[in-house]
């Protein structure tokens, strides 16, 4: 599991990103738990995912979720895509700060989905 606290923090809303390597939905779920199991990230208002999982067949088997954070989990298919990164399960954590962010919140996930990538070099260059 690789982990990159403080990513973004914005108007009191802090963001981390983690991710790692995962082949199915029992070890994605497994991924989260694990995540969750630290007091840290079960605190926190959105730990927002997605993964594509290599299929042999088109652009793969998607999964996302928001939680809560709409539209969230779909900005990180798109980056995953983008890169061609199967089989990798990438988690971004927001703590909310008290403060609506609006759109930038948007902009603060792909911030963190791009230093992961760069981070775990599995970014396309």
């Amino acid at each position: 599991m690789l982990q990159l606290d403080n990513v973004v923090r914005d108007r009191g809303s802090k963001y981390a990103v983690s991710g790692g390597k995962v082949v199915n939905s029992a070890q994605a779920k497994d991924f989260l738990k694990s995540l969750q199991s630290k007091k840290k990230f079960a605190k926190a208002t959105h730990n927002t995912w997605a993964v594509i999982y290599r299929d042999g067949v088109g652009k793969g088997t998607r999964a996302k979720s928001d939680d809560g954070e709409s539209g969230a989990g779909m900005i990180i298919v798109r980056m995953l895509e983008r890169e061609a990164v199967f089989d990798h399960i990438v988690v971004v954590t927001r703590w909310y700060g008290g403060v609506h962010l609006g759109g930038d919140r948007f902009r603060h996930v792909q911030s963190c989905v791009n230093a992961y990538l760069d981070h775990a070099k599995l970014k396309n260059t």
